[in-house]
């Protein structure tokens, strides 16, 4: 059951990351920003486990940022700009 709500949940914060920054991404791409971007997020923020934290406001937020972060240096890296 946690990997289908890992999915499910890195398939919403993906896409509303992808909105944020203008990208049009697809199910799997949502999927893989919102999984890898929570990692990100955990990392900058909660000290690496936010994968054992329950679904919160706060640990929602922290994976969109880490995804808006990961889709930030990947604009970075393929365009040479943020938009």
């Amino acid at each position: 059951m946690g990997i289908l709500v890992w999915l499910l949940i890195g398939a919403v914060v993906g896409a509303l990351a992808g909105m944020i920054m203008g990208e049009g991404l697809g199910l799997i791409g949502n999927i893989v920003v919102g999984i890898v971007g929570s990692a990100i997020g955990g990392m900058l923020f909660a000290h690496g486990d936010i994968n054992n934290s329950p679904l919160t406001v706060g640990t929602f937020a922290v994976s969109l940022i880490g995804s808006i972060v990961l889709l930030a240096i990947v604009n970075l890296v393929r365009r040479g700009r943020l938009t």
